[in-house]
């Protein structure tokens, strides 16, 4: 089930659901999901779907993680993006291979943990991770070109959108309820624009590291 077909059959899925960029699409077809799942998961790695990694979360389903991508990257390339939430590292390890450099906050260490070690056996070494609060972002090393959330916030971050740089592009679920809508953000010269795209579901975006 972790064959090119298997990984094939995914990418041209993706490509009928309206994904565009061969640029995230190739990078989806060389990445080894099932690496990023539990082993008794393995088997479902490269379906179009959202599984369980533990502590409440989940990766998210390849769908979501290159049309995220996308909307990012929709500019042109980016040198900088700060991603909120590692997770299981899927999301951070796609991004690895389309920017310069990912700067990635995870508020669960044990899931970090697990997603530094995948990493690090991709051999990406472009990406810098912080333990911490999500909704805090990462102030210290601000601003970003890009700012990309993978959890569902019930209202935008005030602090992430003062880590956006001129130009830059935030891309974030919003909502309370079990669905919630994806957002572009754009910062322009004299504020921001706000883009709602399509419904989402997302795990909620939580105040607060855990070991």
């Amino acid at each position: 089930m972790t064959s090119q077909r298997t990984r094939d059959r995914l990418i041209q899925r993706l490509y009928e659901e309206g994904l565009s960029s061969a640029q995230v699409l190739e990078v989806i077809r060389r990445t080894p999901r099932h690496l990023f799942v539990d082993e008794a998961l393995a088997h479902r790695a490269y379906e179009d779907t959202a599984l369980p990694i533990g502590h409440n979360q989940t990766i998210s389903q390849p769908f979501m993680v290159a049309r995220m991508s996308e909307l990012l990257l929709a500019d042109g390339p980016l040198d900088k993006v700060l991603e909120i939430g590692t997770g299981s590292g899927y999301q951070t390890a796609v991004l690895a291979q389309l920017v310069e450099r990912v700067f990635s906050v995870e508020r669960i260490q044990a899931l970090q943990d697990r997603a530094k070690e995948r990493l690090v056996e991709l051999k990406l070494r472009n990406v810098v991770f912080r333990w911490g609060d999500g909704w805090e972002g990462w102030p210290a090393l601000a601003p970003y070109n890009g700012i990309i959330v993978t959890a569902a916030a019930a209202d935008v971050p005030q602090a992430l959108l003062d880590q956006l740089a001129p130009g830059g592009r935030l891309v974030i679920p919003v909502g309370a309820g079990e669905v919630q809508q994806l957002m572009l953000i754009i910062r322009e010269e004299n504020g921001f624009s706000r883009h709602l795209l399509d419904t989402v579901r997302f795990v909620p975006l939580l105040n607060g590291p855990v070991i």
